[in-house]
């Protein structure tokens, strides 16, 4: 028997829950960002044989929505009447800077009150930061928009990445990149192995790291080629604010914990979780060279419980607290 539908039975067969995924695509949202946000989580369950995504289209009225091209997406539900949602991706386009439908945005704030991750697509973000969503966050934008809203919002700590997942806020540059998105979370959902029979699905097998393009490509800058590292640091990477523990790397890479922390020992040097912090820990020194966030936001940004934590942490790896440095 063929290995992939091997595996692909064995996530058929899985109990595990289905999620509930809440899309609110915006009058003049890009059609591009939506099919590369949604045919992943569709593909995932056709791949499984049963729902591991449950999306609901929401509308800000009854009836479609039109897109910025000629398409439009049929809603199932409108704000203010969907429940239990456990994602819920605002995608916007044309020029969000403006956008001011006070009942979305007081529905956004109230979903954010229930604990429901809230995500942004393409210019998403700015409608979520607009709505007081993203204070202390880090985030992303598409390239087009980021500038606007450097300027509207300055104390913002946007990023020039593919995607940002921040604890329960996740933003995503659009385009293409809520491919590369997906693909890390249905990674951490499902694992790395199933992730990558859904991004085959598409012929996306050049899935990108959140930091995409604007650094060196993964294998560089880790330092080997071992698919099963690779996945981890890339599930580290998406995983700065709330870091996934030793048994969830584990999942993600199809080892035991053991066996992943030999592993990184025999071709990085040290175990996995210390190498784990010591990412944490240079994203902090990135953003106490490059945002206005206090040394608390920090701390919570890159997965430290205090800022006395983060401190004792940041002074133990670069021989000097946070606030000498900044």
């Amino acid at each position: 028997m063929d290995s992939n539908v091997h595996k692909m039975d064995m996530i058929g067969s899985n109990p595990t829950r289905s999620r509930r995924i809440g899309i609110l695509p915006l009058p003049g949202f890009a059609l591009m960002s939506y099919a590369a946000l949604t045919e992943p989580m569709r593909a995932a369950n056709l791949l499984a044989r049963h729902d591991l995504y449950q999306m609901i289209n929401i509308g800000t009225i009854s009836g479609p929505v039109a897109s910025s091209g000629a398409g439009q997406v049929a809603t199932q539900a409108r704000i203010g009447h969907v429940a239990d949602l456990d994602y819920l991706f605002v995608i916007a386009g044309g020029d969000p800077t403006g956008y001011a439908n006070r009942a979305v945005i007081n529905w956004l704030a109230a979903m954010a009150r229930k604990g429901v991750t809230l995500g942004g697509v393409s210019g998403g973000p700015i409608v979520l930061a607009h709505a007081g969503l993203m204070t202390g966050r880090r985030m992303t934008v598409h390239w087009e928009h980021a500038a606007a809203l450097a300027e509207i919002s300055p104390h913002m700590v946007i990023e020039r990445s593919l995607y940002v997942i921040d604890r329960d806020r996740v933003t995503c540059a659009g385009g293409t990149a809520p491919m590369d998105l997906m693909h890390a979370l249905i990674t951490q959902h499902h694992g790395a192995v199933f992730a990558r029979l859904v991004s085959d699905w598409f012929m996306h097998t050049e899935v990108r790291p959140s930091a995409g393009p604007q650094r060196a490509g993964l294998v560089e800058r880790v330092g080997t080629t071992v698919p099963a590292i690779l996945d981890v640091v890339e599930a580290m990477e998406a995983h700065v604010a709330e870091p996934l523990d030793l048994s969830r790397l584990a999942t993600v890479a199809g080892l035991s914990s053991r066996q992943l922390n030999r592993l990184f020992r025999d071709k990085l040097g040290r175990s996995t979780m210390t190498y784990y912090r010591e990412l944490r820990l240079e994203k902090a020194q990135s953003l106490l060279r490059n945002s206005p966030l206090s040394l608390t936001a920090i701390a919570l940004a890159t997965g430290f419980a205090s800022s006395s934590h983060f401190s004792r942490a940041y002074a133990a790896q670069f021989g000097q607290p946070p606030s000498a440095y900044r």
